[in-house]
């Protein structure tokens, strides 16, 4: 095996490598003054099972633009010098929200990005809580393998709720299914029984409108779920609803903490007791450092995609990291 993790990745990257029990094997990035950039790995890969971990939120310098073609440059460029087999470890995949056509000539970004993928000759794609799992799988004709936080959140959920009673609530339409996925593994995890809710929310021109609220949350702890926090305007809103309710706690949590422009409201507001995410994307660490009194938690998913590399490496079962009976 050759596991390689590419820059901005680095942390994640090399606790995957401590989950294996492996070293992160060397390689080059050299950025060009005009903005082009190459790298290469530092050993040979000729006849390998390889790996790249990159994680595509633009942060630090990289946008997600800069991510993305590096990373594939990266899996071409292994493929390209004898590598028998690559799988590109991306935990954060990005333009994965534009998946369908909602107004006339809209794109289908995430279709567009997996023939970028295929254009590369991957023999995977491994992904973390994508925004839609249907359309991520459909987009992909390579092996898609999606990991899946349930077990992660699971236990801290518990953990936090006490006695109260328990409502899982997600903030728009698009997000019940995961969130009907999360109370399955709540209930199984705990043996009690767990409340559902969602809020409607419909946007148009960045406008977010919507007011419909399902399911009962007065006296609960509420976990309003998401795939990512951006701004962290529809957590909010969703937050604020649910206090407005009689909601007794009010916990946010996502897989992808982006925290882009516009998350200071978030990290400022009384509604939310604490938010959780993991650090799939380095982002999360930048805005814990930067609002050091914020209520945030961050999980490590590197024992989570340690483990699915293993497993995927040895041809083992990965149904108990995906959620997915095989």
């Amino acid at each position: 095996m050759r596991f390689f993790a590419l820059k901005g990745s680095e942390k994640l990257g090399a606790a995957a490598a401590q989950a294996l029990a492996i070293e992160l094997d060397p390689h080059e990035e050299r950025d060009f003054e005009d903005g082009e950039h190459k790298s290469r790995p530092l050993v040979s890969v000729r006849g390998k099972d390889v790996y790249v971990l990159h994680s595509l939120a633009g942060s630090g310098g990289a946008s997600a633009n800069d991510r993305l073609c590096k990373l594939l440059f990266f899996l071409a460029t292994c493929k390209e010098n004898g590598a028998a087999q690559t799988t590109a470890v991306v935990p954060y995949l990005a333009f994965a929200r534009k998946d369908r056509q909602t107004k006339a000539r809209d794109p289908v970004t995430t279709r567009y990005v997996a023939q970028l993928f295929e254009a590369m000759d991957p023999d995977r794609v491994v992904t973390l809580d994508i925004h839609n799992f249907a359309a991520f799988q459909n987009a992909f004709r390579c092996e898609s393998v999606h990991l899946d936080t349930r077990k992660l959140f699971a236990p801290l959920i518990g953990k936090l709720t006490g006695d109260l009673p328990v409502t899982i609530f997600s903030p728009d339409g698009g997000g019940v299914k995961r969130a009907q996925l999360l109370k399955e593994a709540l209930e199984a995890e705990t043996g009690r029984e767990i409340g559902f809710g969602f809020m409607e929310k419909r946007r148009s021109r960045n406008l977010v409108s919507g007011e419909l609220f399902a399911g009962d949350v007065s006296g609960s702890a509420v976990f309003i779920v998401d795939d990512m926090i951006s701004t962290g305007g529809t957590m909010l809103r969703a937050a604020l609803a649910c206090r407005e309710r009689g909601a007794k706690t009010v916990y946010a949590i996502a897989a992808h903490g982006l925290f882009g422009k516009g998350a200071d409201a978030l990290f400022g507001s009384q509604a939310i007791d604490r938010i959780i995410v993991t650090d799939s994307v380095d982002s999360a660490a930048v805005a814990n450092a930067r609002y050091p009194q914020a209520p945030l938690d961050i999980l490590p998913i590197g024992r989570l995609v340690g483990k699915a590399i293993r497993r995927l490496h040895t041809q083992g079962s990965i149904s108990e990291l995906t959620g997915i009976e095989h």
